[in-house]
């Protein structure tokens, strides 16, 4: 399976971007599966930004709770973080991952940049 993330740009304060990650292989996978959007910002951890289950439930961190939304496509086995009002404090690589079970698949990361 490969995770391809793509919509990471350079961005004004208080602007928008969404990011998406298509999943290849089989549907039925994707559509058990928890999808997870991770972000590392330079000098710091890599940490879960938001998450969606396979029943549709979400999380996210407190730090962009009000601002981004995941979503998910299972026709297009596509997950989506709209992120708005972005701050400088966003900018970071942006992952998507995949859980399944006991395993954890991740992708190439997108760069986004929130200029001030």
């Amino acid at each position: 399976v490969q995770l391809q993330a793509s919509g990471g740009g350079l961005v004004q304060t208080g602007g928008s971007l969404r990011l998406s990650c298509v999943v290849s292989g089989n549907s039925f996978r994707f559509s058990i599966s928890t999808m997870n959007w991770y972000r590392e910002a330079p000098g710091k951890q890599r940490e879960l930004v938001a998450a969606i289950t396979s029943g549709g439930s979400t999380e996210y961190a407190n730090s962009v709770k009000g601002r981004f939304a995941i979503s998910r496509d299972g026709a297009k086995n596509t997950v989506y973080l709209q992120m708005n009002s972005l701050k400088p404090e966003d900018t970071a690589v942006y992952y998507c991952n995949r859980r399944l079970g006991s395993s954890s698949t991740w992708g190439q990361g997108t760069l986004v940049t929130v200029s001030s």
